[in-house]
This record gives structure tokens, C-alpha cells and sequence, in this order.
């Protein structure tokens, strides 16, 4: 069973930077064999997607209401993906998870991240 575990969330105030971590262990095949992806579900609200990237790193995609403040990236040899995200809004405030995307699909716990002044 692939385990992922994200890291890296907190409280932060308006504007301010974070960067959250994704590490997979027990998989399958290679890192660079899933596409991941960053998901966040606020309070009372459907989870969405947030960024997702290729196996090599290669080709991102992002919401239109992060594009140009968060950056998604991977570290094959570490099996890790970030989420670098800049100028956080209140609004960015939500819990966030990773997603391993292969044969089949595996979640992280999550991570909190609470933008507020």
C-alpha cells in the first residue's frame, strides 16, 4: 500500500509564503511512474485541485485561482512533491493532500494551512 504523508502546513498571515511537502514510501513502482497532484478541501466546501504535475517533472497544471502564486514541483530521488505557495490569501485557508496518481490512486492525510491576520 503506497503511504504518503505531507508535512509543512500552519498558520501564516496574509501574504506571507509557505511550502508544503508530499514523501511516498512503500510504492509499487518508481516515484517518476506517478503523476501527483495537490488537492484542498475547505470547511463546508468540495475538495478541489490545486496543481498537478508529471512523472519527470516536465508538465504542471494549475486552478486558475492559484496560477502565478503557488508552484508545484518533485524531487524523483527523494520520491517527494512540494507545493510552494506565495502571496496566500484567507481564502487559501484549507486542509491540503496529495494524491499519487498510477495503475491506482492513493490520498495523503493531509495537511492544515490556515491563512489569517
Amino acid at each position: 500500500q503506497v503511504h504518503l504523508v505531507e508535512s509543512g502546513g500552519g498558520l501564516v498571515q496574509p501574504g506571507a509564503s509557505l511550502r508544503i511537502s508530499c514523501a511516498a514510501s512503500r510504492l509499487t513502482f518508481t516515484f517518476d511512474s506517478y503523476f501527483m497532484s495537490w488537492y484542498r478541501q475547505a470547511p463546508g466546501k468540495e475538495r478541489e485541485l490545486v496543481a498537478d504535475i508529471n512523472g519527470v517533472g516536465s508538465s504542471t497544471t494549475y486552478a486558475d485561482s492559484v496560477k502565478g502564486r503557488f508552484t508545484i514541483s518533485r524531487d524523483n530521488f527523494k520520491g517527494t512533491v512540494y507545493l510552494q505557495m506565495d502571496s496566500l490569501k484567507p481564502e487559501d485557508t484549507a486542509v491540503y493532500y496529495c494524491k499519487a496518481n498510477g495503475l491506482s490512486s492513493y490520498w495523503g492525510q493531509g495537511t492544515q494551512v490556515t491563512v489569517t491576520s
